[in-house]
This record gives structure tokens, C-alpha cells and sequence, in this order.
């Protein structure tokens, strides 16, 4: 389809099929008509123009330059999205593009604006970037929200680099949801099935080293297992079923009914050597093109012959394999080592390929891709995360009861909630699902905190109608018991005091601007009602704290790390070297500012606390050891006083706990206040079929002496509960005794 005539213009509701854009009619040298490039894009360097260099068919193609490597060239359109509810579209193009640096790429990209702020269908190929000179047709295939209002597509291009896109295409291809499985539950033989598939991915995927497994696209295979291996009707059935599914990509995987029976053909021992995974930590969600910050890193080594290992080598030899009991009556047998050649691994496979129907997604809406979602989610985590020696969950359990759950789920939505019962397991601070789901996008007009087992308003807007200080008794008819009892199954937590901040939050959350009726209560017991009417979810409300960074008291200086950056800081040290006091306040997350603040309290150098990212040669995490690492600080001048005090309490969390935990060991201050969350560790994503994804700590943090920190933080060294009644006062009761902490000599 033509993409609409003009940047904002609607396509009529009684023609809501496409047009085509092939740039044929735009002058080659100017500008594309009906496309534009963001303001703030187009200073940070992105030029475009129609050209006729060696288009992808006809005699034009529009080229897009993005000089640099500041934000990324964007050329895109906005158009109505009303002829396109509940509709499935498809938007095609060719492309090619040419770079000169290690993430030179371009990206399509569509993103689909819903009613009251709230985002509907996303998709920007961050998995599948562009990175070919070769002209090649890309497509983002998704589902239009019944309440959709705006349509926006283009083209990302990260620099330095050069695209060229032709024959745009945007059209409907079916009905929402279409080729989705609905919802059915499974039968017990049917969860026996999966539960085994489950786990012979998870020892295929990630250990057995053959160059088909490693080429797979696991989002389709696992989608196609779940069809062809559910209906197994029994356990020679299901073992027929899973060998010859696994077979072309790890061919010397043996399945049997019962117990393993004989050997594995470990190919030709002639070969130039032998290769196994090698994990530090789960490494295999980077993506091409795109230099990933990560600690994770996922790889195949290879080792020439004769092995070269020692007795004390975790490392696997040649030959080896494991035997796991899958469950369901089979069992397996695994090399994670295997020969090579010149030509590859050996034995040699095929690559197993599914070709779904050409406008098939990944959907929430469709069973199986949920199913497949459970089983990809369950394994990484089976056999990577770092803290299920310290955590109480039944992980097995969980996949039985999540496959259990999914397939039953009747949409997305619900999909989302099923995967943050999963998550919830791990009794995780960093853990969270996202993507695929409505979470909504407005707020309460007030804020919340627990206190004293009570749901208390500590912040609200000027026309709320409640003040800080009044205690909740219900929200839209449900008591803030009930309120915790419905949220908590969903939401991970490392400590109880992390898990209030966390319902707290979500409690005021709402997916529509309509009204919410609530009841509240009085100092002096009486109650009254509100319609209160939410706000957008960005707006500010924060309970009030000083500036920034100011002098409190004569003498005594406040600095809200929360809020500071490095600069900051720096520009402060003059003022903040005559200081008799400081109060640093880390009551949340020290998003702009580094570890330069604790240089100028220290003389001699100083660590952070220990980190040990998982290294990972066999499934199951057995025999997992770690590699360890930390930082140092050195003293910088000017020094300061040695009357601090750090304010914290739940909301401190992952770096502000990093920070804490070095005034804790080498106690450089008096810590007021409250526990902090307990989570601490490089944040690892997971991306899922259907749009959606899991954050979870991917490696395990322990403190200095080397004891735990997951689920305990850091502990106050001057503990301090708020109360009703300061909050009712306007007071902030932790400040007001940091303050007092080091106003003493």
C-alpha cells in the first residue's frame, strides 16, 4: 500500500486495505513525500533524499545517512489507526544498508498509539536487526488494538551509516488473533508430554554444542514442539516423538522409554578437535550488530586434540554426556562435547525449519506460543540463575504449574499475569515480566506507603481531595488487605520490604483515565469518600524532600543522590569540604550519579562487594562455580567530615545497594533508617515469543566477608520507622534523624 498521502492524514474508514510507496514519483534529490524525520533526529545528523543508486526495483529508492553515532536516523509516518482495529497488517520493504562501525544497522519499526496514552502493538527488529549491503524484503506482521488511534511506521538507522528502502508496503492480512490457538486445557498425559520437551530443550539449547542446535531459531521450534509433542499418547509414543524432533539438529541425542540404553555415536574421533558451551552466566541474549554492556557471554569453546585438560578442569572432556530422567516415562541421553571438523560438528545434522504461514506471529493470543514462552522462560533460569540455594521455591513445581496455567490462559493479558506468578518464584527484586501487556498508564492522584500495617497516603496533587496522613480503608470496594492479597502472588521479592514498596506502587496504577471511588479514614477516625481521578503515570509524585543539594541546619549539608549527577557533585565539593555534617539521602536509586561521592570519604582505597557471575558447563547448575570479580575506589581531595549519615530504607535497590554495602563494611557512616531491598547483580533480560520479556538477576552478589546479601541488604545501623502522625505533620522523620546523627561530634 501507498503509506498515507500525508505525514498525519487518515485513511478512510471504508477503504481500509493498503497502498504502496515505491518513491518512483518523488524527485529524486529531494525529500520523500508523505515521510518525515524527527526534529531532535535530524540535528543529531540524519539526512534523506530520493536517489536513483541501484534502487530494489524500478528506478528509485529513498537513502537515509545518519552521520555519527549520537541517536539513531529515523524517517517515519503517523496515520489514523481507526480503519485498522482489530486487524492484523503487515508492513514489508526492502532494504539494505552500509556502515563502517561495529553497530552500524538499520531497524523497520512500528508502533501502535492506543486511547488514554497507553502503547498497543511494538515491534522495532531490536532481535533481528539489518546489517546487509543486499537488498533483502523485511516484514513486522502485529494485531491492532480494538481502541487504537495512531499507526506510526519507519526506519531506524544506528550510525555511521547509510540505508536505502524501497517498495513500502502496509496492508491487511487477516483478522486479529488470526491463526492463534485458542485456549484448552491440558490433559495429565499432555503435561507429562511438555514437562518432558521442556526439559530436553533446555539440555539441547543450551549444552549440547552441535552447529545446528546452535543455529536454531528456538522461539519456532519450541512453538512447533508443543504441537507435535502434546498429543503424545504414552511413553514409547512420546519418545518416538522427541527423537525425531531433536534428531536433525543433535543427532547423537539418544530418547528411550525407561532408563537409557546403549551407547551415543560421539562421530569420528579423526576430527581437528572437540567443542562445549561455556557460560558465564546466561550470554545469549545479544544482539548482532549491537554491542551489548553485558558480564554475560555465552560461547562455544574449542579444544584441538589431544584434550588438554588437567584433573581439577570442569570442563567437559571428550565424550562427555549427561543422562537426565525427563519425567513422562522417558529419558535421555546428551553429549555436551562433541568432535569437529573442518567443515563443522560431527556427526552432521540438518537444520530443522519451520515454515509457518507467511502472516503467522508469536502471539500471547495463541496457545502454543504461550506453552513454548513457559518452557524457553523455565529453562534459562533452571539452569542459570544464581540464588536458588538461598531461595525456598519448588522450581520443578513451577513449570508444571505455569505449562498448566498458560495453556488455559484465555489471552495475552492473562499470559502476562501467569508469567509473573513464574517470576515470582524467584523471590527476585530485579524480577519482572514486560511487554505484550496493558499495565496501563495513568495513576492515582495520590500516593502510598505502608505503615504500621496500614495503607497511609504519604503524597497527592492539590485537588486529590486527600491529605497525607489519611489512612486507605478500600479502593474501588477492595480493603488493602485484599488489594495485597490479589497483587503479591505476582510480583518477586527478595524481602518483605521490597514487596511493599512494590505493591504500593502498583496499587495506585490504573489502565484508564475513569474515575476510582475510595474510602479513606481520618487521624481522628472518621471516614470519607473521593472520586479521585487519575493522572498520567509520569506525573511527579514524590513525597517532598530539600533541594538537591543544599545546607539544611548551619553547618550541615543535605545531598539527595538520588537525584545528583557526577557534575553535581563535583560542583558542590566547595561548599560541601567546609561542611560539619553531611547527609546523604539514597531512599530509592542513584540513576545519574557514580561511585566518585565515596572517593572524597575514604583515605585509603576501598572495594565494592563481591560479584560472582555463574560459569556454566553442565545443566542443571551442577557443578556451577563462579568467576569472581570486584572494583576499587581511591581516595580523592578534598576529604570530607567524617559526620555522615545515609538515609535508606525498601526502595534502595541493585546500585544504591552496591554504594551501601561499601559505607557498610568499611563503616564510613551511620546508616538511618530502614532495611534495603536485598537485590543486588547485573539485571539479565529474556525475550520471549509473543512480544513479551523477564528480567532477572543474572549473577550472585555477596557481600565483603563474603556473606549473603540476597534477600537480607543492608541493615540500618539506627533504625527508624516512619509513623502516622509525622506523615500527617509534614515531618520526614529519617531525615530529621540523619540530621541529628551527625550534628554530634
Amino acid at each position: 500500500m501507498l503509506l498515507i498521502a500525508g505525514a498525519l492524514s487518515a485513511v478512510a474508514p471504508a477503504e481500509p486495505a493498503g497502498r504502496y510507496h515505491d518513491f518512483e514519483a518523488d524527485p529524486v534529490g529531494g525529500a520523500p513525500a508523505a515521510w518525515f524525520v524527527p526534529a531532535a533526529v535530524a540535528r543529531a545528523g540524519t539526512t534523506v533524499r530520493v536517489t536513483d543508486n541501484n534502487p530494489a526495483q524500478g528506478a528509485q529508492c529513498v537513502e537515509i545517512v545518519k552521520k555519527g553515532t549520537d541517536l539513531f536516523g529515523n524517517l517515519m509516518q503517523s496515520f489514523d489507526a481507526t480503519p485498522y482495529r482489530g486487524l492484523r497488517v503487515r508492513l514489508s520493504a526492502s532494504v539494505r544498508v552500509r556502515g563502517t562501525g561495529p553497530s552500524s544497522r538499520a531497524q523497520m519499526w512500528m508502533r501502535v498509539d492506543r486511547a488514554d496514552g497507553q502503547t498497543g502493538f511494538f515491534d522495532n527488529m531490536f532481535d533481528r536487526p539489518i546489517n546487509s549491503s543486499q537488498w533483502a524484503e523485511h516484514r513486522i506482521i502485529g494485531d491492532i488494538e480494538p481502541d487504537a488511534q495512531r499507526i506510526n511506521v519507519g526506519f531506524m538507522v544506528f550510525g555511521p551509516a547509510t540505508a536505502w528502502i524501497d517498495s513500502i508496503s502496509f496492508e491487511v492480512v487477516d483478522a486479529a488473533g488470526g491463526a492463534g490457538e485458542a485456549a484448552r486445557p491440558l490433559s495429565p498425559r499432555g503435561l507429562e508430554n511438555l514437562v518432558a520437551f521442556a526439559r530436553l530443550l533446555g539440555y539441547v539449547r543450551h549444552f549440547h554444542p552441535s552447529d545446528e542446535a546452535a543455529d536454531t531459531d528456538w522461539d519456532l521450534f519450541a512453538i512447533r514442539g508443543i504441537q507435535v509433542v502434546e498429543p503424545a499418547a504414552d511413553a514409547d509414543d512420546l519418545a518416538d516423538v522427541l527423537q525425531r524432533l531433536f534428531q536433525p539438529i543433535a543427532p547423537n541425542v539418544r530418547v528411550t522409554a525407561g532408563p537409557v540404553t546403549g551407547g551415543i555415536d560421539p562421530g569420528p574421533r579423526n576430527g581437528n578437535g572437540y567443542t562445549f558451551w561455556e557460560h558465564a552466566g546466561f550470554g545469549q541474549h545479544f544482539v548482532a550488530g549491537a554491542p551489548q554492556r553485558t558480564p554475560y557471554v555465552s560461547h562455544r569453546v574449542r579444544q584441538t586434540l589431544p584434550a588438554a585438560t588437567t584433573e581439577d578442569d570442569d570442563r567437559p572432556r571428550p565424550g562427555s554426556v549427561i543422562e537426565r530422567d525427563l519425567g513422562g516415562g522417558v529419558s535421555c541421553r546428551v553429549p555436551v562435547s562433541v568432535y569437529y571438523d573442518q567443515q563443522g560438528t560431527l556427526p552432521r545434522g540438518e537444520r530443522l525449519d519451520w515454515n509457518p504461514p507467511a502472516d503467522w506471529i508469536a502471539s500471547g493470543n495463541d496457545r502454543a506460543t504461550r506453552l513454548a514462552g513457559v518452557v524457553l522462560a523455565w529453562n534459562v533460569l533452571q539452569h542459570f540463575y544464581p540464588y536458588f540455594d538461598v531461595v525456598d521455591t519448588d522450581w520443578p513445581a513451577v513449570l508444571d504449574r505455569t505449562l498448566a496455567e498458560a495453556a488455559d490462559d484465555p489471552d495475552a493479558a492473562a499470559f502476562g499475569q501467569t508469567l509473573g506468578r513464574m517470576v515470582a518464584e524467584l523471590h527476585d527484586g530485579h524480577g519482572r515480566v514486560g511487554g505484550a501487556m496493558n499495565f496501563g498508564s495513568y495513576r492515582l492522584p495520590f500516593g502510598v506507603d505502608w505503615i504500621a500495617d496500614e495503607l497511609v497516603v504519604t503524597v497527592a496533587t492539590p485537588d486529590a481531595g486527600v491529605t497525607p496522613g489519611d489512612v486507605v480503608v478500600s479502593i474501588d470496594g477492595s480493603c488493602p488487605g485484599e488489594l495485597w492479597d490479589q497483587l503479591t502472588p505476582t510480583i518477586s521479592a527478595a524481602t518483605p520490604q521490597w514487596l511493599r514498596y512494590r505493591v504500593s506502587r502498583v496499587i495506585t496504577n490504573t489502565k484508564t483515565g475513569d474515575f476510582v471511588f475510595a474510602e479513606l479514614r481520618k487521624p481522628d477516625g472518621s471516614r470519607y469518600s473521593v472520586r479521585a481521578k487519575p493522572v498520567p503515570l509520569n506525573t511527579d509524585l514524590t513525597e517532598s524532600r530539600p533541594a538537591k543539594i543544599t545546607e539544611i541546619r548551619p553547618g550541615i549539608w543535605y545531598v539527595d543522590i538520588d537525584r545528583i549527577s557526577d557534575q553535581d557533585f563535583n560542583d558542590a565539593l566547595r561548599q560541601l569540604k567546609r561542611a560539619d555534617g553531611i547527609v546523604f539521602d539514597l531512599r530509592g536509586y542513584p540513576g545519574k550519579l557514580s561511585a566518585v561521592f565515596i572517593a572524597h570519604l575514604i583515605d585509603e582505597p576501598v572495594t565494592s562487594a563481591q560479584w560472582h557471575v555463574p560459569l556454566v558447563y553442565r545443566p542443571d547448575r551442577e557443578g556451577m562455580t563462579f568467576r569472581f570479580s570486584n572494583w576499587t575506589i581511591h581516595p580523592k581531595q578534598p576529604r570530607l567530615t567524617d559526620r555522615v549519615a545515609f538515609l535508606t530504607d525498601g526502595r534502595a535497590i541493585s546500585a544504591a545497594e552496591t554504594y551501601l554495602g561499601i559505607i557498610e563494611h568499611y563503616q564510613l557512616a551511620q546508616i538511618v533508617g530502614a532495611a534495603t531491598a536485598g537485590t543486588n547483580g547485573n539485571v539479565n533480560p529474556i525475550r520471549l515469543p509473543g512480544g513479551y520479556t523477564i528480567s532477572w538477576t543474572g549473577m550472585k552478589v555477596l557481600k565483603h566477608d563474603g556473606s549473603r546479601h540476597h534477600g537480607v541488604g543492608i541493615l540500618p545501623t539506627i533504625p527508624v520507622s516512619r509513623t502516622i502522625r509525622g506523615v500527617a505533620a509534614g515531618r520526614d522523620e529519617v531525615l530529621e534523624r540523619g540530621i541529628e546523627a551527625v550534628s554530634k561530634p
